[in-house]
């Protein structure tokens, strides 16, 4: 019997090894979208980085499969380019016009179609129709994927897309004059509208401490209180040298134990921590963890205090217990660095903070793609991590390398080479990222690898509500407290919301959006025109690149007109359109970062272009496809070809001749 029970036993784990082997070889796509990743035949020119031994794993690539570039659709940035690359269409099919979108007889003061949310898609992304032939499919932090499309696969985090309990790191800083906080405005929040991303706070007396660390100065407490949870800080002087000089900060879940001692730069350890989810009607208990970390800390107190939170958990996962189970591989997720808009950015001290980030960042996606390849051997893979655009678009490095930029020359030629230097070690470890999908694919697995959208130097934002404020079409009132603005909708004939839309009635915005119509409109929109056509910075360059009326949009942008404003606009490299309204009424001012993307029409503009390169069985082998970018919506049916599966009919892209 027991001789019976063994064979049993052996046949029974063999058939399991068998199939596991089997599903491995079914492996069809890893899919590799890092966000904000610039390549073009020039500045970043990759592909003489990778000849040159600096990028071994694209360099396998290369000489296994086809490369060349890619373009952007308008406008240029996140939402909308991962729509295209993953339907195969324009805007005007899949609806994703931009980000935080406005429609018909809905209010302008709401977001009512968030780009990043997988049901305001029009037509079913690349995973679904996967699914539905069959393949077992795995996203890993992909914006548009969640509420999750797929019902049978494996879905980590998304961005964005309002679904799962998604904690983002916090900053506490000095509140004392409100400065900072009145110059932050608005982007003290997620996209300018969500939950806060800095908290500006006081210090008080401390109270309740069991055995504080000794202070020579007068010890001070901060409440750290973020997602349900409070964390304590006990900020002290650990010099004895009869001078006021704060050095380090103790933190504390209770007061009583403490679980870090920081001076200003580290990081503590992961904490376990009990967070608050407010989902729909009711409050949900989330077991997660946190990391903290004191940016900043001057002799006379001031602090700058940063929580990073786990990004994943099973409230923010499909299967809910995928959660556990990657991070037995991966530890805590950090999905990227910083947020949107930029926290990291305003003192010296946030760089290195930024730069802690981004590599817990990308070593967390490095274990990530075995982790999932091990545990849910899936068809396809599709897989994004968003700390190159972060890092493009910040403050520290674009402006400093790109010639473009009006910062160029503000860097000695050692300190740029150092900058270059950060730039291509974060390329090394999309490198190295590269790396672990080519050992876990095999001869049957297709990789590709793009980006939705390069990233070029911003010199100057352009504050196009303070244009419509002077010219009397705009009202508007400042929070003295906050620097945030309120809109007097019912008294305000224009406004420009993100990224690229201006809305216009001469009869007044307020209540659910109509387009307008009959000469008085085209009269005051042509004014608009006018006025935006007028524009000119100090040195008499012109911001705008392109204005166009929303009824042209859909022909001459390829966007979708039940989403768009009354005219589109498009920004000349090197300007931003700023949302935002000042009491100075100030037009013109230099951009706290120094790299962006949004609304450039792109495929003039190589450093918008992105890498595309695609390796499998019988693609092509180290074949270049030129200088010239192709178009994003040429990847998608490139891919269901080389998987031999049928392309839908609401693709507009072509597949390219790349299959020997």
């Amino acid at each position: 019997m027991k001789k019976i029970f063994g064979i049993g036993l052996f046949i029974v784990i063999v058939l399991l090894i068998v199939q596991t082997i089997s599903a491995r070889q079914r492996l069809k796509l890893y899919w590799f979208i890092p966000d904000g990743v610039r390549a073009e035949p020039g500045l970043f020119n990759i592909y003489k980085w990778a000849d040159e031994g600096k990028l071994p794993n694209i360099k396998r690539l290369m000489e296994q499969g086809s490369y060349g570039y890619s373009f952007p659709n308008f406008p240029s940035h996140t939402p909308t380019n991962f729509a295209t690359l993953l339907t195969g269409s324009y805007p005007e099919i899949h609806g994703i016009n931009d980000g935080p979108m406005r429609a018909l007889d809905k209010p302008l003061d709401a977001v009512t179609v968030p780009g990043f949310r997988s049901t305001s898609k029009k037509v079913p992304p690349i995973w679904k129709t996967l699914e539905e032939a069959g393949y077992r499919v795995a996203i890993i932090s992909v914006p548009g994927s969640t509420p999750p499309e797929v019902n049978k696969g494996v879905v980590l985090r998304g961005r964005w897309g309002g679904w799962g309990a998604d904690f983002h790191a916090v900053n506490f800083e000095t509140k004392g004059n409100l400065v900072q906080r009145i110059k932050q405005g608005r982007a003290v929040k997620l996209f300018y509208f969500g939950p806060q991303l800095t908290q500006y706070i006081d210090a008080q007396t401390p109270s309740g401490w069991t055995n504080p660390p000794q202070s020579y100065s007068a010890p001070m407490e901060v409440t750290l209180n973020a997602w349900g949870a409070i964390v304590y800080a006990y900020i002290y002087d650990s010099s004895n040298d009869s001078q006021q000089n704060y050095d380090k900060v103790s933190f504390s879940k209770d007061k009583q134990t403490l679980f870090a001692d920081l001076i200003q730069g580290q990081w503590s350890d992961w904490q376990p921590i009990i967070l608050k989810w407010k989902a729909e009607d009711q409050e949900i208990d989330v077991d997660s963890d946190f990391k903290a970390t004191l940016i900043k800390l001057d002799d006379d107190g001031f602090f700058r205090i940063r929580l990073f939170y786990n990004n994943l958990n099973r409230y923010i996962a499909q299967p809910e217990e995928a959660s556990d189970a990657i991070q037995q591989h991966t530890g805590p997720m950090v999905d990227f660095a910083d947020n949107f808009p930029a926290q990291l950015i305003y003192y010296p001290e946030d760089k290195k903070t930024f730069q802690d980030e981004a590599d817990m960042s990308f070593e967390w996606h490095r274990k990530a793609v075995a982790a999932v390849v091990n545990e849910y051997a899936p068809h396809a893979v599709i897989h994004d991590i968003y700390t190159p655009n972060q890092m493009l678009t910040s403050r520290w490095w674009m402006g400093y390398v790109d010639p473009a930029s009006s910062r160029y020359k503000d860097v000695s030629d050692e300190e740029r080479e150092e900058l270059w230097q950060e730039v291509q070690e974060m390329y090394r470890k999309l490198d190295d990222i590269i790396g672990e999908i080519l050992a876990v694919s095999n001869k049957n697995t297709y990789i590709v690898f793009t980006s939705d959208h390069g990233a070029v130097p911003v010199d100057k934002d352009v504050f196009l509500n303070n244009v419509f404020a002077k010219n009397g079409w705009l009202n508007f009132s400042i929070d003295t407290q906050t620097g945030e603005p309120t809109i007097d909708w019912e008294n305000t004939k224009v406004v420009y919301l993100k990224m690229a839309h201006v809305y216009i009635n001469p009869h007044g915005l307020d209540g659910n959006y109509q387009r307008a119509s009959g000469d008085e409109y085209e009269r005051l929109r042509q004014q608009v025109i006018d006025a935006l056509e007028s524009l000119r910075d100090i040195n008499g360059i012109k911001p705008l690149a392109e204005v166009v009326k929303w009824e042209d949009a859909k022909n001459y942008m390829r966007l979708d007109p039940e989403r768009i404003g009354d005219l589109v606009i498009a920004n000349a490299p090197g300007y931003w359109w700023n949302e935002e309204m000042t009491d100075d009424f100030k037009i013109f001012s230099d951009s706290q970062v120094t790299g962006y993307k949004q609304a450039i029409k792109a495929k003039e503009v190589p450093g918008m272009w992105v890498p595309f390169m695609i390796a499998g069985p019988g693609v092509k082998k180290n074949y270049y496809l030129g200088d010239e970018p192709i178009e994003m919506i040429d990847q998608y049916p490139t891919i269901m070809t080389s998987l031999k599966e049928k392309i839908p009919d609401f693709v507009q892209g072509k597949a390219l001749p790349i299959f020997e």
